[in-house]
């Protein structure tokens, strides 16, 4: 039986050519601004956005292919990268990353191991949602988004989003910004955990209001991380719903 780390290396191998270059791309952007850091972005913060973007991408790229040693690199970004939202007084993307992903990587892990696909056992199955079960899941992203929106106002108050202040952007877009990529990563997270393909449709979405977020923040480590997870989303919509097809059981 492999090990771990074997399986970390078959994982790595599998990734497409294209897949390898943007992660020498996030490596090479990270690892510059590891050492020439921007200004207000202390230098351990910057190793952080290093140890993120590189773990970040690794993730998506092994996610989007259905391979559950993704979660394995998704624990590391998750832990540091809540590092860098709580500097920054993301707030609502912070406790979605303490309350949310990091406990469902570890249940999505095991979940996927219960449900290996036959061809790969490093794969898991992937099903796809009822027309009625599409609109529960919007319904759910609008109520969540609203609710996380007037709860951090009221709680947080001025230290959310309080980047945005600094550099004069509206903090009521950004704050909204923020809610939408919270309530969208619960339920897509979910819906991963539960193998469902569409959970790929609101990757999708989140990734294209978090580039927004970080261009709009001027953090490129961030920027390039996001817009790769928006390119592999594509991918790995196509991925999921070609072996949604090959499962004819709902297990």
């Amino acid at each position: 039986m492999d090990g771990l780390g074997t399986k970390i290396i078959k994982s790595i191998k599998s990734l497409k050519w294209y897949e390898t270059v943007m992660c020498v791309i996030m490596l090479g952007i990270s690892a510059y601004y590891a050492i020439m850091p921007q200004e207000g972005m202390p230098q351990w913060l910057a190793i952080i956005n290093f140890i993120s973007g590189l773990c970040g991408v690794i993730c998506v790229f092994l996610c989007a292919k259905a391979n559950r040693i993704n979660f394995f690199f998704a624990q590391i970004n998750t832990t540091v990268f809540m590092i860098y939202l709580a500097y920054f007084g993301i707030w609502a993307t912070f406790w979605l990353e303490a309350l949310v992903y990091f406990p469902m990587n570890i249940i999505s892990w095991v979940h996927w191991y219960k449900h290996k696909d036959e061809d790969n056992k490093l794969l898991a199955k992937s099903k796809k949602l009822t027309f009625a079960q599409n609109l529960l899941v919007v319904a759910m992203i609008a109520a969540i988004t609203v609710l996380v929106h007037y709860t951090l106002s009221m709680w947080a108050g001025n230290t959310w989003m309080k980047f945005a202040a600094k550099f004069g952007w509206s903090t009521t877009v950004m704050k909204w910004f923020d809610a939408s990529i919270f309530a969208i990563g619960i339920v897509a997270v979910v819906l991963e955990a539960m193998r469902y393909s569409e959970q790929y449709v609101w990757w999708f979405i989140t990734d294209v209001i978090a580039v927004a977020q970080y261009v709009l923040k001027g953090d490129p480590v961030y920027t390039v991380k996001k817009a790769i997870y928006l390119v592999e989303a594509v991918i790995g919509l196509d991925n999921w719903f070609k072996l949604a097809k090959k499962n004819t059981t709902n297990e």
